[in-house]
């Protein structure tokens, strides 16, 4: 395991990327648990932190954290790893703290425990997919055909127009992708093709903005196309959602109903 962390993390220079991946993980798994202590009243924990009666959000604090670890490691400008890496664990730290409230900066009102509060815990989902597949190596489409080119010697015009054109296409499909609805296939897409490719050529959710666009035309065909997506989406992804939804109650808590006019911790 030592050898393999030497290897694979240190001597790639991917330190930094794991503390801010370990820095982001603790720091959700930490401040979720915090606020389940707080909505369930437990009398023993500390609670919001609510000077003079005024409720301040935890994401308040994260963007603090973010800049002190940006502009220090920006301002110090060193090629020391370990600096690198405790600047990239605070900012990792910070991430987790705005992300877990990533709803309330979307909609600007305090949804943290109601249904459209589901959106944080979809951020935090993604950053952790996207970080862990930079963290074992695995690039964007395109990236690596700048560094292989450049390795093997050719001009640092072909390389750059080899990356350029590749990246274009990877993200004009991953584009194409979210706007059919599809965020996580766009996004983890960008580093597998097939994935992004399936993406951008199959139908859209019935609600995103592609079939608002596409399959809400008075004509047969965009009828026919409407009708499919909304037969796919009950019978394919309903199960998904379902289980993503049992997935984020169990890891987040379970969001408030409707009507529901409970304070919402921090």
């Amino acid at each position: 395991m030592g050898n393999w962390f030497e290897q694979r993390i240190v001597e790639t220079g991917r330190l930094p990327l794991f503390c801010f991946f370990v820095g982001f993980i603790v720091t959700f798994a930490f401040i979720r648990f915090s606020v389940r202590m707080i909505r369930a009243n437990v009398k023993w924990w500390p609670g919001n932190v609510t000077p003079g009666g005024h409720h301040i959000h935890h994401v308040v604090f994260g963007v603090i954290f973010m800049i002190i670890a940006g502009v220090t490691g920006f301002a110090l400008n060193t090629d020391n790893t370990a600096a690198n890496a405790v600047f990239a664990g605070i900012f990792g730290l910070g991430a987790a703290l705005v992300l877990d409230e990533f709803s309330l900066i979307l909609h600007l009102d305090d949804v943290y425990w109601s249904e459209k509060g589901r959106t944080s815990i979809d951020a935090v989902f993604i950053a952790i997919a996207f970080t862990g597949l930079l963290l074992v190596g695995i690039r964007p489409i395109g990236v690596d055909n700048i560094t292989e080119a450049r390795a093997a010697g050719e001009s640092t015009v072909t390389a750059w127009l080899i990356g350029t054109a590749a990246l274009v296409l990877n993200f004009l499909l991953a584009g194409i992708t979210l706007i059919k609805g599809k965020i996580w296939t766009g996004l983890i897409g960008l580093f597998i093709p097939i994935l992004i490719l399936v993406g951008a050529i199959r139908l859209a959710r019935p609600h995103s903005p592609w079939a608002r666009w596409r399959y809400q035309r008075d004509k047969p065909r965009a009828q026919r196309k409407m009708a499919r997506a909304v037969q796919r989406e009950k019978r394919l992804r309903g199960p998904m959602i379902a289980g993503k939804d049992w997935l984020q109650n169990m890891i987040a808590g379970r969001p408030d109903a409707p009507s529901s006019s409970a304070g919402q911790p921090d």
